[in-house]
């Protein structure tokens, strides 16, 4: 909500804001209220005024997140790869609450974990010493250009999972994307649920694809297929997305 829908809004919404946006989706009232509220206690929200009403900001952190999100969830075409590896040496954890957030946020950035405490990703990532010092972890990094066996890094990530993750995806998108087209009277209320539910489903592929470099992956990658078809997707339900979204803040 604050990054796809609320970005060209100060990311800020008054909470009866909050509640008329996610209504559409069937969360009700107090559920809204409940995540807000949790989202407050992990530091992504800070509460704000908003024309005299109370609601909710995202922190700066927040607001880096979701920017670096949305570079991912939108980026067009693959990266261009230089042939080296970025490693990330973890000192070792302060407790289990430290390596838990680091096990959580690492694959988030795109890195996976090759040994203990060794994480490979393909490219830098600009948000890699902010999350570990959010996390109170630290850690050494190198750049190798090249492993014995040459794919040992590209094996840290389960490529058959992920592939079959896609193929699933495709089949049940369309699906879905139909069935909330086909649930609201209101045409733009409609395509904002739709967009809204395809983005939060494609963006838990940023937990599990770290966007390797095609000459990494396998020929024919279904992840290219599922690319393109959130794209245009998503280009198509974004005017009307945007106008109810716009039409609900102006008339709260």
């Amino acid at each position: 909500m604050y990054g796809d829908h609320l970005g060209t809004h100060g990311h800020v919404a008054a909470v009866a804001d909050l509640v008329r946006l996610l209504a559409p989706l069937g969360i009700a009232a107090p559920a809204v209220r409940t995540a807000v509220s949790r989202m407050v206690s992990q530091g992504w929200l800070a509460p704000a005024t908003v024309e005299g009403a109370r609601g909710y900001a995202a922190t700066t952190q927040a607001v880096r997140r979701l920017e670096e999100s949305a570079t991912r969830i939108y980026q067009r075409q693959p990266r261009s790869w230089d042939g080296s590896w970025q490693l990330v040496f973890v000192a070792p954890y302060a407790d289990r609450t430290t390596r838990a957030a680091v096990l959580r946020d690492l694959p988030f950035l795109g890195y996976a974990e090759l040994a203990d405490r060794v994480w490979v990703s393909p490219f830098p990532r600009a948000e890699l010493e902010a999350t570990l010092a959010r996390v109170g972890a630290s850690a050494t990094t190198a750049v190798v250009e090249d492993f014995d066996p040459a794919d040992a890094p590209v094996q840290a990530w389960d490529l058959e999972a992920l592939a079959a993750a896609y193929d699933v995806w495709m089949r049940e998108a369309a699906d879905r994307m139909a069935a909330d087209l086909a649930a609201h009277a209101d045409p733009d209320e409609a395509a904002y649920a739709a967009r809204f539910r395809l983005v939060h489903e494609w963006r838990k592929f940023l937990f599990t694809d770290p966007g390797l470099p095609s000459e990494l992956l396998p020929t024919d990658w279904p992840g290219h297929r599922a690319t393109a078809f959130f794209q245009v997707e998503g280009e198509r339900l974004r005017p009307a997305a945007s106008t109810f979204v716009a039409r609900t803040l102006k008339t709260s």
